[in-house]
């Protein structure tokens, strides 16, 4: 199914009566892939929706089709696209890409200078991260928010976070710095230079050793004949 079938919007609140369908969809996704999730009430998603922190998708003939909301720790230094859905008629369709790209434009929207952070154990999601430019981190490199710690609760791996004192647990960290990437940016240029300056050494290089071997050629050639 082609991506342009959808269309993303900024969640508001015309879109409330979603909420208890979007927390039914999420539970029983997790339920289905036999992974935890920190549960979250339609009131939540509600408020999500108000404050302009999350995207919904629809079909173009108006069926719901997607979610996604914004949470923020440590006063906006770090930022977590979180409960990412796609209904069941949906999936596999490249839906779930789109949603990711517009909530992580959305986030960084509105929070510019913030870490954007996940912790997931979908293969599909973790793929989708990568593209966007986040990087497999420790959870020491995550907020240390205990009120983001807390929300995991509901989670059904709580005890193995708590028992390996959140330092790590079946969900893979990612993180996407933008200190970090506009440090690459800066230093693409001295990279491309680099580069350029060492191809033109190295055909500065091979043209010396070819006028060498040139200009040696018949005093080896002499050698050899007086000797063998």
């Amino acid at each position: 199914m082609e991506q342009s079938f959808f269309k993303v919007n900024i969640a508001t609140e015309e879109h409330h009566d979603f909420a208890p369908l979007i927390c039914t969809e999420m539970e029983a996704s997790a339920k289905a892939r036999g992974i935890g999730i920190a549960k979250r009430s339609p009131e939540y998603l509600k408020q999500k929706m108000t404050e302009g922190k999350a995207v919904i998708a629809f079909s173009n003939l108006g069926e719901w089709a997607g979610f996604c909301y914004i949470e923020t720790w440590g006063h906006g230094q770090h930022v977590a696209n979180s409960g990412l859905i796609v209904s069941p008629h949906f999936r596999k369709g490249g839906l779930a890409k789109l949603i990711k790209r517009h909530i992580f434009e959305l986030s960084r929207a509105k929070y510019p200078e913030a870490k954007i952070f996940g912790l997931t154990t979908g293969l599909a999601v973790m793929k989708i991260n990568s593209e966007l430019g986040y990087e497999p981190v420790t959870y020491s490199e995550l907020t240390d928010d205990n009120a983001f710690w807390n929300g995991c609760q509901s989670c059904i791996n709580y005890e193995i976070l708590m028992s390996k004192e959140r330092k790590n647990c079946l969900c893979t960290a990612m993180l996407y710095d933008p200190a970090d990437q506009a440090n690459a940016i800066v230093n693409a240029p001295e990279i491309q230079v680099n580069k350029k300056r060492h191809t033109v050494l190295s055909k500065k290089w091979n043209k010396a050793r070819a006028r060498a071997l040139h200009l040696f050629k018949p005093r080896v050639e002499r050698i050899r004949a007086l000797f063998f």
